[in-house]
């Protein structure tokens, strides 16, 4: 008998969910394989978080008071459009033609008439933008992820994303003008509205989160193992066991119902 596929979103929300809201009253201290430089990821998370809250937080807030909703989504239209160009790469580099061919042609179509793609004309013609990267390319490849680790001001990543990052800068063109400050610049405005962006959902880890930094590592886990996949991760009878206690948990915390006084 096949057991019902789950949706990605609701994976992600199990693992989460397990972690931090129904294990609470049990703390034992534990060593998560995957995560053998905890002490040192911990640290460069605090520090991160130091130079987000005292930093990030206030530029993206200042970009977003000064920047018309209009201007906002041109430019993070624009930049999606330049991130395009690694995505049809990888998807090539992925063995995924017909994707590629989809999404070079949605970069052509919102380069030309999308105005240097500040204008998404490309998703009125149903060319959505998919997500890929290299890293996503090297776990295609065969290539482990390695321990979990947090990069200065980059944040979570792998081993194998280090590598991802530096394939990923090498297919932006921006970062070949010259002179040097162009890309400095343009980067830093891509920083501030990729912050800007995320204000809300900052807000939902702060508020949500019993351990931030488990918090952020496991959904970032996660998330790539879901990219990894397109979606559709293989069954992982661990994950079905913990959905199948979430749902136990959830019928356990649920209020009763009133009982209809007709």
């Amino acid at each position: 008998m096949k057991s019902s596929p789950r949706s990605p979103a609701r994976r992600i929300a199990a693992t989460l969910l397990l972690s931090f809201g129904l294990a609470a009253g049990a703390m034992a201290e534990s060593v998560d394989p995957r995560d053998p430089w905890e002490e040192w990821n911990r640290d460069v998370q605090s520090v991160n978080d130091r130079l987000d809250e005292y930093v990030m937080e206030p530029v993206a807030s200042g970009y977003r008071w000064i920047t018309p909703q209009v201007v906002d989504r041109g430019i993070t239209n624009f930049f999606s459009n330049v991130d395009d160009i690694g995505v049809f790469l990888n998807d090539f580099l992925q063995f995924k033609p017909l994707q590629g061919g989809q999404d070079l042609g949605r970069f052509m179509i919102n380069t030309t008439a999308g105005i240097g793609g500040f204008i998404d004309v490309a998703s009125y013609l149903d060319l959505f933008k998919h997500k890929e990267d290299f890293d996503q390319t090297l776990a295609v490849w065969g290539v482990p992820s390695g321990p979990y680790l947090v990069l200065p001001f980059f944040g979570p990543g792998t081993m194998r994303g280090v590598v991802g990052l530096v394939g990923d800068t090498a297919t932006n063109p921006i970062n070949y003008v010259a002179p040097m400050f162009i890309p400095m610049v343009t980067g830093a405005i891509n920083v501030a509205d990729l912050r800007a962006d995320l204000q809300s959902t900052t807000k939902i880890i702060d508020a949500a989160a019993q351990d931030r930094y488990a918090f952020i590592r496991n959904a970032y886990l996660q998330d790539r193992i879901v990219k990894i996949h397109d979606g559709n991760p293989p069954e992982d009878e661990e994950q079905a066991q913990q959905e199948r206690d979430i749902d136990a948990e959830m019928r356990k915390a649920a209020p009763l119902a009133p009982k209809n006084p007709h």
